[in-house]
């Protein structure tokens, strides 16, 4: 039985991690801070999981946690202090526990080719990524592309109430979508996953502005038009403006955020491949097409 360590059990790509790694038969320790409420364990022990807490900011109680487990899990979510200061400790936690392995919460496009600093949450996971690359631990990072979940609304692409689908350059431009389902029964079995490479790259589907608009023009029987937005450089220097002018340079996801977010998908920087979909064997990946009908 493989023993996982998973941190940012409570978020909600935490929780279906770890009702897919208990699915697979791996014993899941989920990290909590000390003091978490009765509630929050409860809940994450209902899921099958051994809940722990540990003080995060220090060292000696991650090693505790950290003793034992086969992989260190991360789905954290946050900014640089979670990202990189939290994540750093972990690893090194792990490392002083003699963890063999460490996965972080990269969970995103392929960051590692886009411009610097033209995305701030990609700067972060390429930070860290430079920080577990001279750690002395295997690691492995899943890279999904964009939560397909978002397509229902949080994502300004699809506009339900306008009948178009928004592109910014290309209506044909490739476009990697994965569901947080599929993503976390990926990384499960990427975390049972001994031989697991430093980078795992999966889409549960890949499609277009252009075909996501036939897609909705058939699920709806209203037509639905792929519509210019302008071009990817366009988005970049309203995101640039909206950070120059945004009071919410401490929050995960602002407006800014997912200008850049969209900038990195429409401009083929972040693009996805080659995909390791078939590693653990076939799989019914969810597509966009099941998604937004599911709507």
């Amino acid at each position: 039985m493989t023993t996982v360590l998973l941190a940012g059990a409570s978020g909600d790509l935490g929780a279906r991690t770890i009702r897919a790694l208990v699915a697979r038969g791996a014993d899941v320790r989920a990290l909590v801070r000390t003091g978490a409420g009765p509630e929050k364990t409860a809940r994450l022990a209902g899921l099958g999981a051994t809940v722990v807490e540990a003080d995060h900011d220090d060292p000696a109680d991650l090693r505790r946690v950290s003793e034992g487990a086969d992989v260190v899990l991360s789905t954290l979510n946050g900014l640089r202090d979670v990202m990189v200061g939290l994540q750093t400790r972990l690893l090194e936690a792990a490392v002083a526990a003699g963890v063999p392995r460490f996965i972080p919460s990269d969970f995103s496009a392929d960051y590692r080719r886009v411009a610097p600093g033209s995305n701030r949450n990609f700067e972060l996971r390429r930070d860290f990524a430079r920080v577990l690359d001279r750690a002395p631990i295997r690691a492995t990072s899943v890279l999904n592309g964009a939560f397909a979940d978002l397509l229902t609304g949080q994502a300004p692409i699809v506009l339900s109430g306008r009948d178009r689908v928004l592109y910014w350059g290309d209506a044909d431009q490739p476009l990697d979508f994965t569901t947080k389902d599929d993503t976390a029964a990926f990384t499960a079995d990427a975390a049972l996953d001994e031989a697991a490479p430093r980078y795992l790259e999966v889409a549960g589907d890949t499609v277009t502005a252009r075909q996501l608009a036939a897609t909705m023009t058939e699920l709806t029987g209203r037509r639905f038009r792929p519509t210019w937005a302008g071009t990817p450089g366009l988005i970049a220097g309203v995101a640039k403006v909206g950070r120059a002018v945004s009071r919410d340079e401490e929050s995960p996801f602002p407006v800014w955020q997912g200008m850049q977010y969209l900038h990195s998908m429409f401009s083929g920087d972040a693009e996805l491949g080659p995909l390791d979909n078939d590693r653990y064997g076939p799989r019914d990946w969810t597509t966009a097409r099941e998604v937004l009908a599911a709507r």
